[in-house]
């Protein structure tokens, strides 16, 4: 059974500093057994990264619908895991205001990061929470997750305009705001010619542990992948300037690209 003491030596051994901006994916199963669970693993982390910014996706898409459409942002359960949904009901925890793509964060400038993803009507605008991983040079743990997780990616391909990854229509949503307003968000959604085009967002992981953007480790029994988020984007970015349509199937990354 792992303790917190034990979490915390391995988040510095895959390479996380203490004043990083961190999003985590999880996978609290893959961890293992820790002593008092979910919540030890949150308390590693944050202590950790008391520094830092801490960031978990508390994504909603799932649900979230033409029928199903007001996202209250104090009490939407997030789709994407256990860990997620403790996470942004801890003290001091801000959640974004996305109706489908919403992001929760402590630390420093927390309020900051989190603020205007209102504003926007795409799952992952260049100028919201996901864009903003790229101007903090932040870094993104796969914590026991897959990195067919990697959510920034569809951002990548929004911000590099390939065509048939957003809807061209709008769902129409709501979002219930803390303080009790509500603000409509008409959103546009993902799309792409495959069922789910982020199945093939893995092929990455191979070229970035090449370049040294990426490394391999473990934090408990999970199996993880820390990745630096420039050198990603910007890699992720030259490899649809030679192949629009990369990420249609996986096929590996030829090689010489990188």
């Amino acid at each position: 059974m792992y303790t917190k003491q034990d979490l915390l030596e391995h988040i510095e051994a895959i390479g996380v500093e203490p004043e990083d901006t961190l999003l985590i994916h999880s996978s609290m199963k893959a961890i293992g057994e820790v002593e008092n669970g979910a919540d030890t693993v949150l308390d590693a982390f944050i202590e950790y990264l008391a520094d830092g910014l801490l960031i978990f996706p508390t994504h909603t898409w799932r649900q979230m619908n033409n029928e199903y459409n007001v996202f209250d942002v104090v009490n939407e359960p997030s789709c994407v895991g256990i860990l997620t949904n403790l996470f942004m009901k801890r003290p001091g925890v801000i959640r974004s205001w996305h109706p489908t793509h919403s992001v929760a964060a402590l630390g420093r400038d927390a309020a900051q990061y989190t603020a205007g993803e209102e504003r926007f009507d795409t799952p992952c605008p260049r100028e919201g929470c996901w864009g903003k991983l790229y101007d903090r040079d932040a870094k993104i743990l796969f914590l026991g997750a897959s990195t067919t997780r990697n959510t920034i990616i569809h951002g990548v391909e929004e911000w590099a305009n390939i065509p048939n990854r957003l809807t061209e229509g709008h769902q129409y949503f709501k979002i219930l705001t803390p303080d009790g307003r509500l603000i409509d968000r008409p959103m546009k959604r993902h799309s792409s010619p495959v069922p789910d085009i982020s199945q093939h967002y893995g092929k990455l992981e191979e070229p970035l542990l090449h370049i040294g953007a990426a490394k391999k480790g473990k934090i408990g029994d999970a199996v993880s992948v820390l990745i630096e988020v420039v050198p990603m984007v910007d890699l992720t970015m030259e490899f649809l300037r030679r192949d629009p349509d990369l990420f249609i199937d996986n096929e590996p990354i030829p090689k010489e690209w990188y």
